[in-house]
């Protein structure tokens, strides 16, 4: 019985090794987290962040992995300074008290090899609340620059301003925001 334990136990940690999780950092100069919304119904602003790090693991044998994403919410660019800072006051993301945002995933879902949603949880102003993060279009491969294996993806979500204390002149403005995200990650 013992001999069978052990050939058992064996035979899991074996196959555990087997599977082999591959990290990525996230590039700053080729990820950006874009939000949009409806202006009054005139228009759609779009508008985004120059500042992103994190992580991304993926074991594609095991159908695992992990996604973290750190927003530097300073670094708000809606193409007007005025504006930049309108955005970071109190009533929106109030960057003097949250200067970040932050996406930790729960669980990465794939279909055959491919990611196909992410869920976890993000926080914004302080507030944490769940969210799918759907992957639009995926890629893994040795990138021909930098001659390192990366990863990249389209991915996006929608969220209501009110569920993170920032809806001011909701409904005129948009309660709904839809977040996409450009993302390429380096493994180190």
């Amino acid at each position: 019985m013992k001999k069978l334990i052990v050939l058992l136990f064996t035979t899991f940690v074996s196959s555990q090794a087997l599977a082999t999780a591959e990290s990525y950092v996230i590039e700053n100069s080729h990820t950006y987290p874009r939000f949009s919304y409806s202006h009054f119904g005139f228009s759609t602003q779009l508008s985004r962040f120059d500042k992103t790090s994190g992580t991304i693991t993926l074991d594609k044998e095991a159908k695992t992995g992990s996604v973290n994403v750190t927003i530097d919410t300073t670094s708000v660019a809606t193409g007007s300074a005025v504006f930049n800072e309108h955005i970071q006051g109190a009533d929106f993301l109030d960057t003097a008290h949250y200067p970040t945002a932050n996406f930790t995933s729960t669980k990465v879902n794939f279909e055959g090899d491919k990611v196909i949603s992410v869920d976890g949880n993000i926080t914004l102003k302080g507030i944490t609340k769940p969210i799918t993060l759907i992957v639009n279009n995926s890629k893994c491969a040795v990138h021909p620059m930098l001659k390192k294996d990366a990863c990249g993806a389209d991915v996006s979500a929608v969220l209501k301003r009110t569920d993170f204390n920032m809806g001011k002149y909701a409904p005129n403005v948009s309660d709904e925001v839809t977040l996409s995200l450009a993302v390429e990650a380096v493994k180190p």
